[in-house]
């Protein structure tokens, strides 16, 4: 039994929103997966805050119309999936490593923002660090010299004397 007019206007509205939130839509083709294979990769996106979903590609084209991801309205013909995710690497970085994994995931391509990626393109997003990972090595690069400090404070105070004695004459000089 196919969609009512209120399930596709429903339809519509959830793409739109998740099209209008997400940073990142990876563009799969999904057929020849099994229920439990959808279901894993469900839950392996679903860890790192994406999603995938299996929709119909006339909807999906409405949805996209006047989105950011608007580039990308041609790749939805034949069974389609889309994975997304507001942090600009989880989708892709799953989608990939599954789709490696998995020959019956293929990946057709996407968009970053406004722009549009082949499969390569995809790829090499997935290689990328994610938001958080960037935002850890930001951290410890801003506190690397704060802990170094504090591990010359703790140190004996032979080593302190000996390290302000450098400082002292390296300015003199």
């Amino acid at each position: 039994m196919g969609m009512t007019r209120k399930q596709k206007e429903a339809e519509i509205i959830a793409l739109g929103e998740r099209f209008a939130n997400d940073e990142v839509v990876v563009v799969a083709e999904y057929s020849g997966l099994t229920v439990k294979e959808l279901e894993a990769f469900r839950g392996l996106l679903r860890a790192e805050g994406a999603s995938f979903k299996v929709t119909k590609n006339t909807l999906a084209k409405i949805a996209i119309k006047g989105t950011k991801f608007e580039a990308i309205e041609d790749m939805f013909s034949g069974p389609i999936g889309i994975a997304t995710s507001q942090d600009p690497v989880a989708a892709a970085r799953v989608t990939q490593k599954f789709a490696k994994g998995n020959e019956n995931l293929k990946i057709i391509g996407g968009a970053l923002g406004e722009k549009a990626l082949d499969a390569q393109g995809i790829e090499a997003l997935a290689k990328m660090p994610s938001l958080d990972e960037v935002r850890a090595t930001i951290a410890g690069l801003i506190m690397a010299p704060a802990s170094n400090i504090a591990s010359a404070i703790a140190s004996p105070g032979s080593k302190v004397a000996g390290a302000v004695k450098a400082v002292g004459e390296k300015a003199e000089a």
